[in-house]
């Protein structure tokens, strides 16, 4: 069995607004049976932390596009995406790029 976890996740860009403002979560995720990876993260943040318009930031088991996602600051797409293992100590930032005109 998997050890819990704890991971920074961050939200910046205006998608903090889904999340009663608040940028920065320190959040332990509870051990399981297989290693947490990014897709299972999505659905504890839609969970746990997400608390208004879930369509804003999630599609699918994705998240929308127009959001970006860094893992320790490197683009996630170089990372394996949803498949991506986390690690403790992770820290995991989502920036939209979705901005009204």
């Amino acid at each position: 069995m998997a050890a819990p976890l704890s991971v920074e996740v961050e939200f910046g860009g205006g998608a903090e607004l889904l999340f009663d403002g608040v940028k920065k979560h320190q959040v332990t995720l509870p051990g399981q049976e297989e290693p947490w990876v990014i897709r299972d993260l999505l659905v504890w943040i839609k969970k746990n932390l997400l608390k208004e318009r879930p369509e804003l930031f999630i599609q699918g088991d994705s998240v929308r596009p127009g959001i970006l996602v860094l893992i320790n600051d490197a683009d996630w797409e170089l990372l394996g995406e949803l498949d991506y293992q986390l690690q403790d100590q992770d820290s995991i930032l989502f920036i939209s790029t979705l901005h009204g005109g």
